[in-house]
């Protein structure tokens, strides 16, 4: 019986996803977005956020605990440059609580109609981080206080034009 066994094996051995998974970490880590299956993006989301919780102990923790911590990500990651890139991950993610990754839905792959989505590191994205302040527009007529805040604007050059024709 399979209770309790509820992540996602993605047709894989223990061996093969976990591989799969940790490569999938290290390409994350290192190009900040990565395109792949939702379902390899939900697993991959699970692996990676206790690494980036564990990664903030590199910058903020005490020499013992930068060194625990180091050694348990590289556990995980097996790769130097990962672990180096992930210590400046670290020092920008330090304020924020927990949900370090977003998961965007792209479409289906054209092969096998797979959904297919971006997973990308939260305080990475250029795009995301810059919220457009939508222009606020009412639905209401205009009122009388509208028309005199703009019926001085109108009357100010003419006002100018006298002076100057006055001074000639």
């Amino acid at each position: 019986m399979r209770h309790g066994k509820k992540f996602n094996h993605l047709s894989r051995t223990a061996s093969h996803r976990d591989a799969l998974l940790s490569n999938m970490a290290i390409s994350l880590i290192m190009h900040k977005r990565i395109t792949t299956t939702l379902p390899k993006a939900r697993e991959l989301k699970k692996f990676v956020e206790p690494l980036l919780t564990k990664a903030k102990k590199l910058t903020a923790g005490t020499p013992i605990e930068a060194v625990n911590a180091g050694r348990v990500i590289f556990s995980h990651l097996q790769n130097k440059e990962a672990l180096k890139e992930l210590k400046l991950v670290s020092e920008k993610i330090a304020t924020r609580p927990g949900g370090y990754t977003r998961i965007i839905k792209t479409g289906f792959r054209q092969g096998d109609q797979a959904q297919m989505c971006f997973i990308e590191l939260v305080d990475y994205d250029e795009n995301m981080a810059k919220v457009a302040k939508k222009a606020t527009r009412t639905r209401r007529s205009r009122g009388k206080s509208a028309v005199a805040a703009e019926a001085p604007v109108a009357e100010a050059p003419a006002a100018e034009a006298a002076a100057t024709d006055t001074a000639e």
